[in-house]
């Protein structure tokens, strides 16, 4: 099983170095060595408003989108966010401020699941970019990582789909990755299908730089990879910005 693994985890990003625009990117997975589990996120953009953004990490672990010269900032509701965040043992990484609706349904008692259908894909059209979101929660014994996206039926907005992902065990050295779109195109397709199979490493700069340098150059902006131990919780960030 590993070297068919390895062989579609090698596909998958290989694929990535073709493909414009992926959009904004989730990967959840474990380190080769199994240890830490790694989340891996990027942002890309095509617009003056969508580039001018850098990631910013906090003194608490959470990070924040920032623009990068807020004198050029012209439209903050769907570019600046949380997209990492935790609380207690529960890691949070999406794509938008559902980072926030999760977080306060986690600190309430309530669930991953419950958080996000109160959500719907971002008010955007006509693409109606999906809002895809991870966790890592060491509390639940039951399963290891959850991936979701909300998104359009077809580009038509009067229909949600909400598609949840539980793996209950991490394969070591892969990940699992979700994108907003399949690539580029007018309006842009969303992501089909289950998360794509995507190789990590023991190196949160090596996982950064494997991933950074597939991204399309002009598209790319920011990309982060945290690790989280899965004996002490200990949490470290890595972070690059155009």
């Amino acid at each position: 099983m590993t070297q068919l693994w390895s062989q579609a985890a090698e596909v998958h990003a290989a694929n990535l170095i073709t493909n414009p625009y992926p959009g904004r990117g989730i990967i959840i997975g474990l380190t080769p060595n199994g240890t830490r589990y790694a989340q891996v996120y990027w942002i890309m953009g095509r617009s003056e408003n969508s580039r001018n953004r850098v990631f910013i990490g906090e003194d608490n672990g959470f990070v924040r989108t920032e623009a990068k010269d807020p004198a050029k900032l012209t439209d903050p509701s769907l570019i600046i966010y949380y997209p990492v965040r935790h609380t207690g043992q529960a890691h949070i990484v999406t794509n938008g401020d559902q980072t926030d609706t999760v977080y306060d349904a986690l600190r309430q008692g309530g669930t991953f699941e419950q958080a996000l259908t109160t959500r719907t894909w971002e008010p955007d059209g006509p693409n109606y970019t999906p809002r895809i979101s991870g966790l890592v929660d060491l509390g639940d014994a039951h399963c290891a990582y959850k991936l979701s996206i909300l998104k359009t039926n077809a580009n038509d907005p009067s229909q949600t789909m909400r598609h949840y992902f539980h793996y209950e065990q991490g394969i070591a050295g892969f990940g699992h990755c979700i994108t907003t779109y399949a690539g580029d195109g007018n309006p842009l397709p969303s992501f089909q299908g289950e998360p794509l199979l995507m190789p990590l490493f023991d190196d949160a700069e090596q996982t950064a730089s494997f991933f950074w340098e597939r991204l399309n150059a002009d598209n790319k902006i920011s990309l982060l990879v945290k690790t989280i131990d899965r004996a002490t919780g200990e949490t470290k960030t890595h972070i690059i910005n155009k």
